[in-house]
């Protein structure tokens, strides 16, 4: 990685960031994606539907979702409600500006936020309600909680908006590293706290009614002589499961903290850029290098790893019930085993990269976007 650093030409470290991050995380793979293996298939997994909702270019979005419809976005600047059934398009509005995040829903309200810095708000029927600025542009999803639309701009500050007019209430800042990976991380909400990971592997808890801080805690530090072998920064969302919040760091470790203290209550070496997710006291989480782990949620200890998916940058694992789903770079949703991780069912998209999984209409059912814009709702039994 550091010669494929030297080898381009910045005239800034944030050009290297950026470069690095593209490089990579970015469409044309450092290494060959292994092989895929036939296996013997113990569920059939099948695609209820599709669509296309347009192109996403650099960015990655994610999908929004309530009780029966799914929300997507293009950098066209189309907003685009579909059928959760069916799939077919309910609406579609343009924003008037590229969007550069994914769908925020809540409360009744579609959020999106654009590259102008705009966080722009609408019914679900599609009737515009407000829009505000914030001071850069807008890489995640913006979240809604009791009153408040909690969105994270690419300069790293946290803003608590008004649900109702967009106004702004409070907003949290903090000093950023020289160099850092350029990533579409946003925040997590859940009982009144906001939890967001930073460069040099810091996570944070702040209070979603003032920005408050509440406690700060050191998931990764930096190691090594370089400035690239020093990045440990957490470029995935956190996972909040009862007492504990758990969290990743890209050239660092995971990590399980105390929600009450903000201590630290154990952590390990793994590396990922993609992140976890967790559920009945097993973790799951996507290596940076394409294993994916189950790990025991109070000490971190290894019960499986799946190594057969080296190189495929796979998306943040998706619970299923007895399943674990992973999306790939080629198209391909693996589904695999959440007992011992081999692998289950598999089934090909299309010929992009899958950019993120969401829980579908029932649990046997998951809804994929890809990086040209195709959304596919995919069951498994």
């Amino acid at each position: 990685m550091t010669a494929l650093v030297f080898l381009t030409a910045c005239s800034s470290l944030k050009d290297l960031s950026t470069n690095l991050t593209e490089t990579v995380f970015g469409r044309e793979p450092v290494n060959p994606p292994a092989e895929l293996e036939d296996f013997k298939a113990t569920y059939v997994a099948k695609i209820d539907w599709s669509s296309n909702v347009g192109d996403t270019e650099k960015y990655d979005y994610s999908l929004g979702k309530d009780s029966d419809a799914v929300y997507a976005a293009n950098t066209k600047g189309e907003l685009t409600k579909l059928d959760a059934v069916k799939g077919n398009q309910l609406w579609q509005v343009d924003i008037g500006e590229a969007i550069s995040g994914g769908v925020g829903v809540g409360a009744g309200i579609v959020m999106v936020g654009s590259t102008k810095g705009y966080v722009h708000a609408y019914d679900t029927a599609g009737k515009m309600l407000w829009k505000a600025k914030v001071s850069s542009e807008i890489l995640s999803v913006p979240r809604y909680f009791d009153g408040f639309v909690i969105v994270r701009s690419g300069d790293n500050r946290i803003y608590g908006l008004s649900a109702t007019d967009g106004s702004r209430k409070w907003v949290y800042e903090r000093a950023t590293p020289a160099l850092s990976l350029r990533s579409s991380v946003g925040v997590v909400v859940d009982g009144g706290a906001v939890y967001a990971g930073f460069a040099g592997g810091k996570l944070v808890a702040i209070r979603a009614d003032n920005g408050k801080i509440l406690w700060e805690a050191t998931v990764a530090q930096p190691k090594g002589v370089t400035e690239i072998e020093r990045i440990a920064d957490i470029t995935s969302l956190p996972f909040v499961d009862g007492a504990l919040v758990y969290a990743v760091a890209y050239q660092g470790k995971i990590a399980a903290v105390d929600r009450a203290t903000g201590k630290v209550v154990w952590s390990r070496d793994i590396s990922s850029y993609s992140g976890l997710t967790a559920e009945d006291a097993k973790i799951f989480v996507s290596h940076t290098l394409g294993s994916v782990y189950s790990l025991d949620y109070t000490s971190g200890k290894t019960f499986w790893r799946q190594g057969a998916l080296t190189n495929r940058r796979l998306t943040t694992p998706l619970s299923m019930g007895t399943l674990i789903a992973v999306g790939d770079l080629e198209g391909y949703v693996h589904f695999l085993s959440r007992d011992d991780g081999n692998f289950s069912a598999r089934i090909k998209l299309d010929d992009n990269a899958v950019m993120s999984l969401i829980p579908g209409s029932n649990s046997s059912q998951l809804i994929a976007e890809t990086r040209d814009g195709g959304v596919y709702a995919v069951s498994v039994k």
